[in-house]
């Protein structure tokens, strides 16, 4: 076993090898290997942890929750790598004694903060949409680009290139919608031109400035990890087809963009039929669950089920680590300049933030 105070210094140095691609297991004793000791890890530091609450989240849930949800063994093996690539520990060749408070002591730090540049890089832009973030961490950073395959960085280069192209979409997503919210199939014409909502938001297009175009990158990579290959879809200007966007009103609309609401496919059912569901329990007791089939319009292609399952993943992260909360209390602090005098207000983001926000 690597000494702590090594793996310590090295973790925080920054002298950890990324230069090999993403390791693939020879046989399924090492996967089953690798998330053994991942869950091991995870679990020890998730059971110390109180439940997420006050606008705090668990950091080693998020970590447990994002692995959980991977949507193919091929993410799973790209999670693992930027997992362990982050706390400087091979995935099978070391052993692990917790019984150990120093080697406790000397994962914590690492495994925390790959939580945080999770939440810094991918869940709190997803949810600031616009909202400049603050810059990746470069020892995680480097980590999650390292678990991406060779073609994979290069596409993941290129994305940050997307033009916007959202008043071509409103109009065919409207058309193919019948001008109605896909959930309450209401119609109002004077919203109409404000309803149309990205599944994947398109918040992951070209912004000049490169240390933006650098946090794209970062939440394409982390995206890519979630589900292997989803890239493919929405890139370049794939991002504003309408497979990645769907007709909701304004309530329906925000309560989708804050990953509120999810759609879940219904097996044996038509072909786009989706119970729709909601986390928010004023919601669930009233409209939710409801049952939709979404409408088609000939050579419009309809919203994608791989986004929407990938959408609700985020969501179901978001809500069972606590992290939405956490996230929307440092943005109603960001709006509303408040700053708790009992120092719940996490200042190191919130000022990130402040001074990175565009107008």
């Amino acid at each position: 076993m690597v000494a702590p105070s090594h793996r310590h210094q090295s973790f925080l140095e920054g002298v950890i090898d990324f230069s090999t691609a993403v390791r693939s297991f020879a046989n399924a004793q090492e996967r089953d290997q690798a998330i053994s000791r991942f869950h091991r890890i995870v679990g020890y530091f998730e059971a110390l942890e109180p439940l997420a609450r006050n606008g705090k989240y668990n950091r080693p849930a998020l970590v447990r929750l994002t692995f959980d949800y991977a949507r193919s063994p091929k993410s799973e093996e790209k999670f693992l790598g930027a997992f362990f690539r982050s706390l400087a520990l091979g995935m099978l060749d070391e052993s692990v004694d917790l019984s150990d408070d120093s080697v406790v002591a000397d994962f914590r730090e690492p495994l925390f903060g790959f939580a945080d540049f999770l939440v810094n890089n991918f869940f709190l832009p997803l949810r600031a949409a616009t909202n400049k973030t603050p810059q990746p961490s470069p020892v995680y950073h480097a980590a999650v680009q390292q678990a991406q395959a060779q073609e994979e960085q290069q596409r993941i280069q290129d994305f940050v290139g997307t033009p916007e192209r959202l008043s071509a979409l409103r109009g065919t997503c409207l058309a193919r919608d019948r001008h109605r919210c896909v959930i309450t199939h209401a119609f109002n014409t004077m919203e109409a031109k404000e309803r149309v909502a990205h599944i994947i938001p398109h918040a992951l297009t070209k912004e000049e400035d490169s240390e933006i175009n650098e946090l794209r990158k970062a939440a394409i990579a982390i995206l890519n990890m979630f589900d292997n290959s989803v890239i493919y879809l929405i890139e370049g200007t794939d991002i504003n087809r309408p497979r990645n966007a769907t007709t909701l009103s304004q309530d329906m609309h925000q309560c989708f963009g804050h990953f509120d609401i999810f759609f879940e496919r219904i097996v044996d059912a038509p072909p786009n039929t989706y119970q729709i569901q909601t986390f928010l329990p004023f919601l669930a007791g009233g409209r939710f669950p409801i049952t939709r089939t979404l409408f088609t319009y000939p050579s419009i292609d309809p919203p994608s089920e791989r986004l929407l399952a990938l959408h609700s993943t985020i969501g179901h992260i978001l809500h069972l680590s606590g992290a939405g909360d956490y996230i929307q209390a440092i943005l109603n602090d960001m709006e509303t300049g408040v700053v708790q005098k009992d120092a719940s207000t996490q200042l190191g983001v919130l000022v990130s933030l402040a001074l990175r926000m565009r107008g």
